[in-house]
């Protein structure tokens, strides 16, 4: 059986700073229609910067849920700009830090039922202060923990943000070879 969905009719339904929402008809594999409701979000990157033993993590607000969650350092990717770049910009600006051995490690699509969002993990060791600069409505702390610690955190529930699992999870399986 072939599982391909086509889309015969989309609408953009709000267009905003950061995301767009579209409706798409699509025809069924069975010939049936049916609605797709989809997020459209530009690239993201998330970090996973290695200071001696200790990765750096951020701390902050996220309305969304409407709590204070620890996470790896991430932003967007933005226009005319590679992910690598974003990487290196992002990590300057939440934790103050640069590094010269930036490794790209994967892509993950963090939920392809409704929403098109890449992200690209970047494992960042060798790393250097700079100036930390975050955007202007950017409120974080920068945070400190062994790759233990974190694996503990999430055992805990007190890391939930997935793109920071996958990323921990993943930095267990690399750094510890």
């Amino acid at each position: 059986m072939i599982y391909e969905e086509k889309t015969v009719k989309s609408d953009i339904i709000y267009e905003g700073r950061i995301l767009n929402l579209r409706v798409d008809t699509v025809e069924l594999p069975n010939r049936k229609y049916s609605k797709r409701e989809i997020v459209e979000h530009g690239k993201a990157v998330a970090l996973i910067p290695v200071k001696e033993d200790k990765i750096i993590f951020v701390r902050q607000h996220r309305i969304a849920v409407d709590r204070v969650l620890l996470e790896l350092p991430a932003g967007l990717v933005e226009a005319n700009e590679e992910p690598r770049e974003t990487a290196l910009r992002e990590m300057q600006e939440e934790i103050g830090y640069a590094s010269d051995s930036l490794e790209y490690l994967f892509d993950s699509l963090s939920s392809p039922g409704f929403t098109n969002e890449k992200t690209s993990y970047f494992l960042a060791k060798d790393l250097y202060k700079k100036e930390a600069a975050p955007d202007e409505d950017e409120f974080l702390e920068v945070e400190e923990y062994t790759l233990e610690e974190a694996l503990d955190m999430i055992d805990s529930g007190e890391i939930i943000d997935s793109k920071t699992i996958i990323g921990i999870l993943y930095a267990a399986r690399i750094l510890n070879k």
